[in-house]
Parts: C-alpha cells; sequence; structure tokens
C-alpha cells in the first residue's frame, strides 16, 4: 500500500520542541518534493515548508523560520520535521506531503498541541 504515516504528536508545553516523522511505504520518497502543512482550529490549511526532491532548496513560511527544521533518513525513507521554540499559535494538525508530478500523497496529520 502507497502511503505516508505520521507519528510523533501530541501535548507540548510553550517553549517545547517535538519531533514529527513520515515514513513513505511502498515507494521510494527520493523522487519526490516533501511538503509539510498544517491546520488550526477554525482555520484554513497552510503549507509551512517545502524541499525540493533533492534537498537542495527548502521554503519556510515566516512564522516558523528559523524555529522549524526538515531532515531526511534516506535508508529508512523517511522524513522528519524538527520544530523547536513551540508556542501555542503552532497548535494544529500537522500533515506531510510527497509530491513528484502527478502523484501526490499524504499523511494523516497528527495533532500537536502547545500549553501555554
Amino acid at each position: 500500500q502507497l502511503q505516508l504515516v505520521e507519528s510523533g504528536g501530541g501535548l507540548v508545553q510553550s517553549g517545547g520542541s517535538l519531533r514529527l516523522s513520515c515514513a513513505a511505504s511502498g515507494f521510494s520518497l527520493d523522487s519526490y518534493a516533501i511538503g509539510w502543512f498544517r491546520q488550526a482550529p477554525g482555520k484554513e490549511r497552510e503549507g509551512i515548508l517545502c524541499t525540493s526532491s533533492s534537498g537542495g532548496t527548502t521554503h519556510y513560511t515566516d512564522s516558523v523560520k528559523g524555529r522549524f527544521t526538515i531532515s531526511k533518513d534516506n535508508a529508512k525513507n523517511t522524513v522528519y520535521l524538527q520544530m523547536n521554540s513551540l508556542n501555542p499559535e503552532d497548535t494544529a494538525v500537522y500533515y506531510c506531503n510527497a509530491n513528484s508530478h502527478s502523484l501526490t500523497y499524504w499523511g494523516q496529520g497528527p495533532l500537536l498541541t502547545v500549553s501555554s
């Protein structure tokens, strides 16, 4: 089955850190551009960062720049979202996305709650 499986959501205190994982099953992430999106309660889904398939170019939205980073473990076919200095405004459901030409996959979206 071709899918992205996310893990790592939960409850974190303000100022804390958390890492989300996004593992690909049934396909290789090597040729896919990777994006992370989030949807806060009552708001539309927003893209927060995206990286090219080569990993050479990464774009961050201003609200997470300097706090969030993406990394990839090719051996595990997994990408990670490291989130530092979290604040309550980061509370959202977080989705990973893999996109290549006409193919796109979404993770199931774990919830991150940041308490003040």
